[in-house]
């Protein structure tokens, strides 16, 4: 039987209504550009939610993969094999952590977290201590518990009831924090830069205060590192520019660079609480994934590699400020590394959409963070030539938007 013609109209005919994708098909990536099947070139500066860390059809990637497609794809949990081990003495031989649990996506990873976080103080409280803190504006994946700790209520609507005992709290504000954060919470679940809620970064002092809260109530503290970690914010993980250790730590995204994999990182005193038979991933480890994983980790923790991530960063936010300055259409620009924000104001408030549209015309592929901030989390061995054209591709898309 004869294939049809796969078209845009063709997604909106077999796919479930929740996504609204462009009107291109994109059929091929290499480095931090992007072809559609017309085609039409595009500057990559989103990296698939910042997930592409190496950009498109990376040589490292590419070798991993077929290095190992030709070994063994995928086993069960009965079993180990050397890629997932490798993978996690990575992790834990570059961080704070005793022991990791691999998982096949950031919402696994922070489902892995909660549940961890109640079975610890289930086996060392008893069943009182159950309560979990988290923030206003918070994204911590699209599983139903994940969605009750995220503090974006749109996300929940229609699925209740929603599990008990999650409060949320403004971000960044002391003064919420100590009668909430008692001898009931069991965990306080933060961004350390909120990427969802609009790139917002985590007052050091405030990050510090949930520290101390923690450590004064017998609560552990996570940090969702499913968008910040893997060199993202010029950190190998945001939590080392804080200073700020956590208990548990959530990592996915850029960890497989464009391959499903997550990772939920602890010590060995709350990990002993996840004992045989207490939770699991069926693809958790799977050796295809944690092999080019491990590619990606060999890159971005090679000498210098963080460095020039720094460097790109300073040119991506001097050149969002300038245009800023220049069209009037950002307040600022906050984040860190490379993942910035850029905050609409006066008439282009709440319309990052239509700028996000306008880039793709031009050539650029760029990220929203909520209605008012347009973001942006490119590759991070982004070349210098390909940000250049990127950024003139984006600031001739903003000209032509307000001057229009």
């Amino acid at each position: 039987m004869e294939e049809t013609r796969i078209t845009r109209a063709t997604f909106d005919e077999v796919f479930t209504p929740n996504y609204a994708p462009a009107a291109k098909l994109l059929e091929r990536g290499l480095g931090s550009r992007v072809w559609d099947v017309e085609g039409t070139e595009y500057i990559d500066l989103s990296a698939g939610i910042a997930v592409n860390t190496l950009g498109h059809a990376a040589p490292e990637m590419i070798s991993a993969v077929t290095a190992q497609a030709s070994k063994i794809w995928h086993h069960s949990n009965a079993y180990a094999s050397e890629p997932g081990i490798r993978l996690a003495r990575t992790l834990v031989n570059n961080t704070f952590a005793d022991k990791v649990f691999l998982c096949s996506s950031g919402g696994e990873a922070n489902e892995a977290a909660l549940k961890l976080a109640r079975r610890f103080a289930f086996d060392n409280y008893g069943d009182g201590k159950h309560e979990i803190v988290s923030f206003q504006k918070a994204f911590h994946g699209r599983t139903l518990f994940t969605v009750s700790v995220g503090g974006q209520p749109k996300y929940t609507e229609g699925f209740g009831p929603v599990p008990e005992g999650i409060h949320h709290l403004p971000y960044n504000d002391l003064d919420a924090l100590a009668d909430v954060i008692n001898e009931r919470t069991c965990a306080v679940m933060v961004e350390p830069v909120q990427g969802e809620g609009g790139l917002i970064e985590g007052d050091p002092v405030f990050l510090q205060r949930l520290r101390d809260l923690c450590d004064a109530n017998g609560a552990l503290l996570i940090f969702d590192e499913v968008q910040s970690g893997v060199g993202r914010t010029g950190d190998f993980y945001a939590y080392m520019g804080y200073g700020i250790v956590p208990d548990i730590l959530t990592s996915a995204k850029g960890l497989g660079g464009g391959i499903p994999i997550g990772a939920m990182l602890t010590t060995n005193e709350v990990a002993a609480s996840l004992v045989i038979g207490t939770h699991g991933s069926t693809f958790g480890g799977n050796p295809l994934a944690a092999s080019v994983a491990n590619a990606v980790l060999d890159e971005v923790l090679r000498h210098g590699f963080l460095e020039r991530v720094s460097e790109h960063a300073a040119l991506l936010r001097a050149e969002l400020e300038g245009i800023g300055d220049r069209f009037g259409i950002f307040s600022e620009v906050r984040g860190r590394g490379l993942w910035l924000g850029a905050v609409l104001q006066g008439d282009w408030v709440d319309r990052s959409k239509d700028v996000a549209s306008a880039a793709f015309e031009a050539g650029v592929m760029v990220l929203r963070a909520g209605p008012n901030v347009v973001r942006f989390a490119p590759a991070l061995n982004i070349t210098r030539e390909e940000l250049t054209v990127g950024l003139s591709r984006f600031r001739r898309a903003v000209e032509t938007l307000t001057l229009a």
